[in-house]
């Protein structure tokens, strides 16, 4: 893995979210691990996955694509964590830790996306 995916922010903190993701699908009970437990693991992963794969795109359209794809595995991530607070497999305040988590990467994530664009449409003309 290259030194510049992994110095880039968003990765990193995507990194932090998957690992947030881990914890709690650790504490899950084992029947609720493989149902609401791996859907909320599998959307925070895919974020790290999503930005790691646009990364390594060449054409920016093709890079842009798989961050649009890890924001939408971003608000997934949040759609399960809503679900697991709603149904007590965690505190309000783990909630509102990773929520708060997720909403600072989403928008540190749309701004890569937009600066992503701008870069390459102005290179492009």
């Amino acid at each position: 893995m290259g030194q510049g995916l992994r110095n880039l922010e968003i990765y990193r903190l995507s990194l932090q979210v998957s690992e947030q993701g881990w914890q709690i699908f650790q504490t899950l009970p084992k029947q609720f691990q493989f149902s609401i437990g791996e859907q909320f693991l599998s959307s925070c992963d895919s974020i790290g996955a999503n930005i790691a794969e646009g990364y390594g795109r060449f054409h920016y359209k093709d890079k842009i694509r798989f961050y649009y794809n890890a924001r939408g595995s971003l608000w997934e991530a949040k759609h399960w964590l809503l679900l697991l607070w709603k149904r007590n497999f965690i505190t309000q305040q783990l909630f509102e830790t990773m929520l708060q988590d997720l909403e600072d990467l989403g928008k540190k994530l749309n701004n890569f996306i937009q600066k992503t664009g701008k870069k390459n449409v102005a290179n492009d003309q």
